[in-house]
């Protein structure tokens, strides 16, 4: 489990930052992806095997991992190795910046590896090629099984470094995975890796499973089940598989998500044949009632810093996103656009709020400011909903049904990405068809 692997962080050498030149221009998406090269890392040769991958494909490995999660931003074009004329042991030690020029790249990240008495000690820095300067140098030490998340924490510590902002790369996703006809779908909880690896199945489908929710302050997992047709909610603990039942809560309508703290489930039910909002705290399990309107309120997501709560009404006549303080007091509408308004979520950063838009036949993801205003749509489909922020507030995870087949008989459910400049959408693999994805927040914090 994660929380078992120790990382041990030290800076390795001077950090020529005043110096660096070059800069990552994060508003505009995938148009001018920076040419860097990641050289494999050198493998001592006297490292020790381990028993999930040979030590000696290992810097490879941890290169080719990097990479992708590069390659997946849009910011970066990682080049291609067989242009590489040093070799990883000298590259790492002094590159020849000509050289690396020369095959028009501008960043360059070197790094070497051993294992020894059980521990992997990795190394990696990041070169400015244009400066001819070294930009960052950092060692982790763990255990060998974790080699996976040394490459995601490494590409972390270069996109920060890049881009001036937190990157996302270790971290992991939750979804319900999908399989069988659509009038008789299997749902399990499920859980992965960002880049799609190490997926687990956490429950075996013998129930309904909806709207799996991570807190932001720790791995632990809300959820709506239904059990004997009566929906409940539950909290599981991802490290430990531990699972409890919040409460039943007959009429759910939208699942729960937490607090900023962690400390208090926000969600909407009916009662007496009406939807409301309320809180309740995980330790006294008190319940509050936030709001009370003879209209809908559903999908409620709290501010970042825990002061205001969007969610969605047709106290309007039509549904539309609505803000408000904690306490359920000074109701705003924000939205007043054309088309239905729906599953608002708020960013971590924020600045902005996600949501799914219905107009026209057509689903959409969009943002906006918190005002309502800015609102801009980033893609449309037949049909796609249940956006959810990266931890950095950079990219939008959200799910996407499409028909199949020559008559369009088919269907599948999968999981996509885009980042909020609207450019670099792209299908998020996985081995089932999956929805209603939660990005969790990064593991190495």
């Amino acid at each position: 489990m994660y929380k078992k692997f120790l990382f041990t962080f030290i800076i390795l050498f001077h950090s020529s930052l005043a110096n660096a030149l070059i800069e990552v221009d994060i508003t505009r998406g995938n148009l001018d992806p920076l040419p860097i090269a990641v050289s494999p890392l050198y493998v001592d040769p006297k490292s020790e095997n381990i028993k999930d991958i040979k030590t000696k494909s290992l810097g490879e490995e941890v290169s080719k991992i990097i990479e992708k999660n590069f390659k997946s931003t849009g910011l970066f074009n990682p080049l291609n190795k067989d242009a590489f004329v040093q070799k990883p042991d000298i590259a790492h030690l002094k590159p020849r910046f000509e050289d690396w020029r020369l095959i028009k790249a501008q960043a360059l990240v070197t790094g070497k590896l051993n294992v020894k008495d059980g521990k992997l000690k990795v190394e990696f820095r990041l070169w400015d090629l244009t400066a001819s300067k070294e930009m960052i140098a950092l060692a982790f030490t763990t255990t060998p099984g974790n080699w996976r998340r040394v490459a995601h924490i490494i590409s972390d510590k270069i996109y920060e470094r890049l881009t001036g902002e937190e990157g996302y790369f270790d971290t992991r996703i939750i979804y319900v995975a999908e399989s069988g006809p659509k009038n008789r779908r299997v749902k399990k909880l499920a859980i992965m890796d960002q880049d799609g690896a190490n997926t687990k199945y956490l429950t075996l489908g013998n129930e309904l499973v909806l709207t799996p929710r991570f807190n932001p302050a720790n791995q632990m997992v809300t959820y709506l089940s239904y059990f004997r047709n009566l929906p409940r909610v539950y909290l599981l603990d991802i490290e430990t598989g531990q699972q409890e039942v919040v409460g039943n809560f007959p009429g759910m309508t939208f699942a729960p998500r937490f607090s900023p703290d962690g400390k208090k489930i926000i969600m909407s039910f009916a009662k007496d044949g009406n939807s409301d909002i309320y809180t309740m705290d995980i330790e006294t399990r008190v319940v509050e009632k936030i709001t009370e309107h003879s209209s809908i309120d559903t999908s409620p997501s709290f501010s970042p810093d825990g002061k205001y709560i969007c969610f969605n009404s047709d106290r309007s006549g039509l549904q539309q996103i609505y803000v408000m303080k904690s306490d359920g007091s000074d109701v705003k509408r924000i939205t007043f656009g054309s088309g239905l308004y729906g599953t608002p979520v708020w960013s971590p950063r924020g600045d902005l709020i996600a949501f799914t838009k219905v107009r026209k036949g057509k689903f959409y993801i969009g943002v906006m400011r918190t005002d309502g205003s800015g609102e801009r749509l980033l893609t449309e489909n037949f049909y796609q909903e249940a956006p959810s922020w990266s931890p950095n507030g950079r990219v939008l995870i959200f799910y996407r049904e499409t028909k199949s087949g020559p008559s369009g008989e088919g269907f599948s459910a999968k999981l996509w990405s885009i980042d909020i400049t609207g450019y670099n959408e792209r299908k998020i693999d996985t081995e089932t068809d999956a929805s209603d994805p939660s990005w969790s927040s990064l593991l190495s914090k």
